[in-house]
């Protein structure tokens, strides 16, 4: 991958705190912080329209920049960022510190592209499951994208991390080779009932709650009318009395 030539403006942060940050970006930069290497932790503000560049380019947010510090550059590459979810602009990033010379790990984006044939032939789904790898390697090896042609994946078939064309002499794969990447499955369709099941819930239907409650209810009335009412014994014993007093 040939260096790339973008520069990102920087300089030194004093004061932290969310007052400072939106200062910060009232005035086109973003809070930041500097780490990895030999070097200390340092807190700063970056140029945002430099940093957007970065995410833009071809090589995307494993774009190799120099990080302009009060006129020293160093080369840097962005290890994390935060971004607004509604307005989508970026808030903060974490730039790291890069060494040429020393192997790195980086996550890479994976790229399908062709109509599989279990999707084609076989009336399957395609799914991606994982969109990035990570590997092992210099600087300057760093590729922009794994492009995998999927046109042959059968239905029930996998692409997983280690079929990826990775050249061993310069990369090395971190991520677990059995990890699926991509696959082509069956329709989930929902299990149907035997006919005989599904007549017979279409013959006898559920009786509607309304009609419970009603019925619960009406129990209810009835017992309320039957303790309101004497026991027969009581009736009995009153009549009897009412007989002797005549």
């Amino acid at each position: 991958m040939a260096q790339t030539q973008i520069i990102v403006e920087a300089a030194p942060r004093a004061e932290r705190g969310k007052n400072e940050a939106r200062r910060l970006r009232q005035t086109g930069r973003i809070p930041a912080v500097l780490y990895g290497g030999k070097g200390s932790a340092i807190t700063l503000s970056v140029n945002a329209k430099q940093v957007g560049a970065i995410f833009r380019s071809e090589t995307g947010h494993n774009t190799l920049f120099q990080i302009d510090l009060g006129g020293k550059q160093e080369p840097a590459i962005l290890k994390d960022w935060l971004v607004d979810p509604v307005t989508g602009k970026l808030l903060h990033v974490d730039l790291q510190r890069v060494a040429m010379n020393v192997r790195m790990r980086v996550k890479v984006p994976v790229h399908t592209f062709g109509e599989p044939a279990g999707v084609k032939q076989e009336g399957g789904i395609f799914e991606i499951v994982t969109r990035e790898v990570e590997i092992e390697c210099l600087p300057v090896d760093i590729p922009a994208e794994f492009k995998v042609d999927v046109s042959g994946l059968m239905l029930g078939k996998q692409l997983r991390a280690g079929e990826l064309a990775i050249d061993s002499a310069k990369m090395k794969l971190v991520t677990d080779p059995e990890r699926v990447l991509a696959h082509v499955v069956t329709l989930r369709v929902e299990e149907e009932k035997p006919a005989e099941v599904a007549a017979a819930e279409i013959a006898a239907p559920a009786e509607p709650e309304v009609i419970k409650k009603g019925k619960k209810e009406v129990e209810g009335e009835e017992g309320a009318e039957a303790e309101a009412k004497p026991e027969k014994g009581e009736k009995g014993e009153k009549s009897e009395k009412s007989e002797k007093k005549k």
